[in-house]
């Protein structure tokens, strides 16, 4: 017997099988059951997302011999020979390669009037529509216009727009949409248990992502992984061998290298990517894929399929690391990087000088400083507490270095710089409170990473305003399942200021809503502050 692909063998035979397109089956099922059938339908969306597989579970629902019917039965020859391609009252035409008004006449045209053979209806799918000529198009449509009573059409595209107004206004239309995360995993984990096969769940997360939302191409990627591995277990690193990426620790260390101007770094990891093959275009996809993730971590978007609490925790402190702004920095010039080098000459010098630049103006509009994963500091550097990229005294900088090395000893870097006198004694004095407050954080803790940059942006009736730089550490430090983070903050604002201290915190813009401030209340006393304490220093302090 012949090899079959495996989205050809597990192709959708019924539309309870046609996952992740629920509207689409509602309707049509709907529409059958209530003897509502269209002569015309257009079926639009990405590739691989079950247009074509919904068309003949159509045709079959409608020629089944128990039908019309909402589910066919695949078992009468009708629907065994829709199912395998030679039923002669369903024609299938691919408008890629047959383009021509002489194909649409010879096709569809001439027969037209021909009653079916053996089916109550004629059904005719042409896949790829929008390819048709303009002339094909006039052909085709004085007849979709007017179709005989046993005619039923199913055009599939995955260009809306190219097909003529004058053919969309006449046909109902269905948008397929993309796969979610959890369906294509979901759909990769059936055909690899039904294939006798063992892989990582993080290797099943990696192929659905790479699929990019179409089921075709996910079974795609795993037969090829499936073919590719010498092990009886498909591992993640198989799945980045088979596809030509990087793995998240590379990227991370590229990104963190751009991030802090590290061109030692970011040269050698280049080259080494280069030297085992990597390709110029999927190392810069794989970098825009990190890029990605690390957005949706740092402004709290729902990453679905978790596979790896200990890969999840660490993308978290690398987003927090570099920042909301930072990211989308990066990220922005990564896509513009995208967009030309599939027409560079020399791609793999281009990368490189290209990630240069992005991380040279990045330091000198100061936009991107992490100087962490990546970045080693030299002696000279380390002697006077920097971290190798000239950013002494920079606070965000400071941040970074506690989270990348927290086993290094504290520098003046590290620590937070004593504000300057305002010649407000109230303010002066507040300032001097939450400077003591920062002094007595140990550095290598988290809210030490998250407060860091913060300042004091007013005191007024008892009330300290503290301004933090960006959201997404305002957003930590607030956390409502966290208590103790501010907790332990008034703790200290009590023992350096008063006990009728409050304390509340904003944005260092001044953006958030008054509305949005909460004034910081004890919640504990006693043994419960010091457990509170302990969740948020650890059990060692």
């Amino acid at each position: 017997m012949a090899f079959l692909s495996l989205y050809r063998k597990y192709r959708s035979q019924t539309f309870s099988d046609l996952i992740g397109q629920d509207h689409v089956v509602r309707t049509l099922q709907n529409g059958i059951s209530s003897e509502r059938i269209a002569h015309s339908y257009l079926f639009t969306g990405p590739r691989g997302t079950g247009k074509t597989s919904a068309a003949r579970l159509l045709a079959k629902a409608l020629c089944c011999e128990k039908g019309p019917i909402a589910e066919p039965c695949n078992e009468c020859h009708i629907c065994l020979g829709i199912t395998d391609g030679s039923f002669i009252d369903v024609v299938e035409m691919d408008a890629a390669s047959q383009t021509s008004i002489d194909d649409v006449r010879e096709k569809i045209v001439q027969v037209v009037d021909y009653l079916p053979a053996t089916a109550r209806y004629k059904v005719f799918i042409i896949d790829e529509v929008h390819d048709l000529s303009p002339k094909a198009f006039d052909a085709l449509l004085k007849t979709i216009e007017e179709p005989p009573a046993h005619m039923i059409f199913v055009l599939a595209t995955t260009e809306y727009n190219k097909v003529p107004p004058t053919i969309r206004s006449r046909c109902q239309r269905f948008e397929f949409h993309r796969a979610t995360l959890e369906d294509l995993v979901m759909q990769l984990e059936h055909v690899a248990t039904a294939e006798g096969v063992k892989v990582e769940p993080g290797a099943l997360n990696a192929i659905a992502r790479m699929a990019d939302g179409g089921f075709r191409d996910a079974l795609t990627l795993l037969e090829q992984a499936i073919i590719a591995s010498p092990s009886a277990q498909i591992t993640l690193q198989d799945i980045y061998d088979q596809l030509g990426l990087i793995t998240e620790d590379i990227t991370d260390r590229i990104l963190d290298a751009v991030a802090s101007g590290n061109v030692m770094s970011l040269t050698e990891q280049l080259e080494e990517q280069t030297r085992v093959g990597r390709d110029p275009g999927a190392i810069l996809e794989s970098l825009l894929y990190r890029m990605a993730d690390l957005t949706r971590i740092a402004f709290r978007v729902d990453q679905g399929v978790v596979t790896d609490a200990a890969r999840q925790a660490a993308g978290h402190e690398f987003a927090v690391r570099i920042g909301q702004a930072r990211l989308l920095s990066i990220r922005s010039a990564l896509a513009e990087a995208h967009k030309v080098i599939r027409d560079i000459s020399l791609p793999r010098l281009w990368l490189e000088s290209e990630l240069i630049r992005i991380s040279q103006i990045s330091q000198e509009r100061g936009t991107v400083n992490t100087g962490g994963l990546a970045a080693k500091p030299t002696k000279e550097a380390q002697k006077h507490g920097e971290g190798g990229n000239g950013r002494k005294g920079d606070p965000e900088y400071a941040a970074a270095t506690i989270v990348a090395r927290p086993e290094a000893p504290k520098s003046q870097s590290q620590r937070p710089v004593k504000p300057a006198p305002s010649g407000d004694g109230e303010l002066d004095h507040a300032q001097e409170v939450w400077f003591k407050v920062l002094s007595a954080l140990p550095d290598a803790t988290s809210i030490y990473a998250h407060l860091v940059g913060s300042r004091v942006g007013s005191f007024k009736s008892g009330v300290l305003t503290v301004e933090i730089p960006l959201k997404v550490d305002l957003d930590w430090i607030r956390d409502k399942d966290k208590p103790g983070r501010q907790s332990m903050l008034l703790k200290e604002v009590h023992a350096n200021g008063g006990e009728n201290w409050r304390v509340q915190f904003k944005t260092g813009n001044g953006s958030t809503r008054p509305n949005q401030l909460e004034a910081v209340e004890l919640p504990a006393e006693g043994p419960k502050l010091a457990q509170i304490a302990k969740d948020v220093f650890g059990s060692s302090s």
